[in-house]
């Protein structure tokens, strides 16, 4: 009677392989992706917790901050207290920081009150549903009418 081996053959191994090779590269462009997804929510939800403390600002102050000021003054410009702990910074440095503008078309020139700000912040994410049309012009960086010289269609813009 003949001996039967029992195992896999070369062959076999290596198209196992290449099977588990292509699933994980699968696995990992859509981990890329919702890396994406993820840093664009954190955006707009510190762009949303910037929103509050100026608002906050705005109830002590009766004014927002102008350009020059910027978020920073709202770790201290609510009556001797913070309106927010820390300003929050993107998750990505390379996409750089929120924008801010309380400028000379948001504040009352007589007085200079600023009584208006623009917030924004480059998403990475051309689809994201938070971002205005195509068609839009939405976005600044408080010169030259852009988030920080990126795409207007990228830039999630609030004002009050």
């Amino acid at each position: 009677m003949k001996q039967v081996k029992k195992g896999f053959t070369l062959i076999e191994l290596l198209v196992v392989i290449a099977i588990i090779g292509i699933l994980a590269s699968v696995v990992l462009a859509s981990l890329n992706s919702a890396r994406t997804k993820s840093r664009d929510a954190r955006r707009i939800a510190d762009i949303k917790q910037i929103q509050i403390a100026l608002e906050l600002y705005f109830d002590a102050n009766q004014e927002y901050p102008t350009s020059a000021a910027g978020t920073a003054v709202l770790t201290t410009g609510c009556n001797t207290a913070a309106c927010i702990s820390s300003v929050p910074a993107d998750p990505l440095a390379a996409v750089g920081a929120y924008d801010y503008a309380g400028g000379p078309a948001s504040c009352d020139n007589s007085t200079t009150i600023c009584t208006s700000y623009h917030l924004g912040a480059i998403l990475e994410e051309a689809s994201n549903p938070a971002l205005p049309g195509a068609d839009s012009t939405v976005g600044f960086d408080g010169s030259s009418g852009d988030c920080a010289g990126g795409a207007g269609t990228e830039c999630y813009d609030i004002t009050p």
